[in-house]
């Protein structure tokens, strides 16, 4: 018979302690240690479960190992397969999490259904809705296919039993805070049972060779409901983003075992569905105003892909002692440090100002190459000049003032000019050695102060 006790883990970060406290000492977050039963063997050796396909293996030579690249299963949605790294993984667990309604059982039942167009066995494992619920919202979906099947249930060994039936090439598990295993004593959705069914559902990927795709609950803060570890746990972790008043959707990887990490897919919400965005730059550009002050485009790069986008600056005098310093989708700290630059090095006096930056389309952007863009909307805002709507401004901004070079500029410009801008503000160290696309200017400079001369008119 096993022995049983009693331990406290913390529902936010996993953090186990043999006695309840108020705040955990992991995350700090108050009322999250919860009570759970455990279970253990009489026996004093433990075993250990790896989640690989089966025994263990010797040590080999590295040079030795074949390294044939995985075979990938065209998902026919060219925005997932770009994220994923060229399509699905056979045997692999991927995670994908988003707010609840933003559109992620909608993706992975367009996914689940291009699948079995073809022939291939699908499986779709509904913990949260019942079998005439997924039907209803696959009628409205127009999908019907007959290798498609929908099984509504939370227990683990009845999934796998299903699993052992069926034997499907694609598994969705919509979600993983529902399932729950009957060896763990614990209430679904606790850490025990998330950890525990996250670990059963790696094993058949892995020695099964079936892709399983499980949807996970997101905190108020954004992150994964549950302990870090179900990301280390699994293959990938992708996160479907977007304002609920907006209909754009972008995913993106946070951890890929299988390609980039950088990659970002674009999607529209409509009532048939999730329609894949091809070219996004033309719709986060389509509603910009002509000559509005503190309005810049800049070329990012997310990954493989070229994005123009619109970078937006208000710059008002502050009726606080302390100026207020908002930026939306862009780092705040990064913003501080730009307007420091623009006041000591171009004479912009900004200290009393208070400063609004916003991304247009729902975009975050991280690299350094719009530094350039951000400095200009904001020099542009504060003198109430506008920037010609045909320009685009790409560099990264040192403490000195001085405009660095940035990496892949041609594919950059090229793209600029694909959309119609005319004219290219950018590192005069990265002038030269490449192709200067027809009907466009490029106008290399040094400083930030030369940038302000030749973007702001007037």
């Amino acid at each position: 018979m096993a022995k049983r006790k009693t331990k406290y883990i913390c529902q936010e970060c996993g953090y186990e302690s043999p006695k309840w406290m108020g705040k955990c000492p992991g995350c700090h977050h108050w009322n999250t240690m919860v009570e759970e039963l455990i279970e253990l063997p009489n026996k004093t050796k433990r075993g250990f479960v790896t989640s690989g396909a089966g025994a263990s293996s010797k040590p080999m030579s590295i040079q030795s190992i074949k390294g044939d690249r995985e075979p990938r299963i065209d998902a026919k949605i060219n925005e997932l397969n770009r994220v994923l790294g060229g399509g699905i993984v056979p045997g692999s667990l991927v995670l994908v999490g988003g707010d609840p309604g933003i559109g992620k059982s909608t993706l992975l039942l367009e996914t689940s259904y291009h699948l079995a167009k073809d022939n291939a066995k699908v499986l779709y494992v509904s913990g949260e809705e019942s079998m005439k619920q997924t039907k209803l919202r696959a009628e409205r979906l127009h999908i019907a296919a007959e290798t498609l099947y929908i099984q509504a249930e939370t227990d683990l060994e009845l999934i796998e039993q299903a699993i052992e039936e069926l034997q499907p090439v694609f598994i969705v598990v919509d979600s993983i805070q529902t399932m729950h295993h009957p060896a763990v004593t614990s209430a679904p959705g606790s850490v025990s049972q998330v950890r525990e069914c996250t670990g059963q559902l790696m094993r058949i990927a892995k020695t099964k060779g079936i892709a399983i795709f499980i949807v996970g609950h997101v905190t108020k803060e954004g992150s994964i409901a549950g302990p870090r570890l179900l990301e280390h746990m699994v293959d990938a972790v992708l996160y479907f983003e977007g304002e609920r008043h907006h209909s754009y959707r972008l995913l993106r990887a946070v951890k890929n075992r299988f390609g980039s990490t950088n990659e970002l897919g674009v999607f529209e919400m409509k009532e048939t569905g999730l329609e894949e965005v091809a070219n996004p730059s033309e719709i986060f550009l389509e509603e910009r105003a002509k000559g509005a002050s503190g309005s810049t485009v800049v070329a990012s790069l997310e990954g493989t892909r070229t994005l123009m986008v619109e970078i937006q600056a208000l710059i008002t005098p502050t009726s606080f002692g302390n100026p207020r310093r908002t930026a939306n989708g862009i780092d705040h700290n990064r913003v501080s440090l730009l307007m420091a630059v623009l006041e000591k090095r171009v004479g912009l006096l900004l200290q009393n100002q208070d400063a609004y930056l916003n991304v247009a389309g729902g975009v975050r952007l991280d690299e350094p190459a719009i530094d350039l863009a951000i400095a200009i909307s904001i020099a542009s805002s504060f003198r109430d000049r506008p920037t010609k709507p045909s320009d685009v401004m790409i560099g990264e901004i040192g403490l000195t003032g001085e405009v660095r070079r940035v990496s892949r500029i041609e594919q950059r410009v090229h793209e600029a000019a694909k959309l119609g801008f005319t004219r290219v503000i950018l590192p005069k160290k990265n002038i030269g050695g490449w192709a200067i696309p027809n009907g466009i200017q490029v106008i290399g400079i040094d400083t930030v102060g030369q940038a302000l001369e030749h973007a702001l008119e007037g």
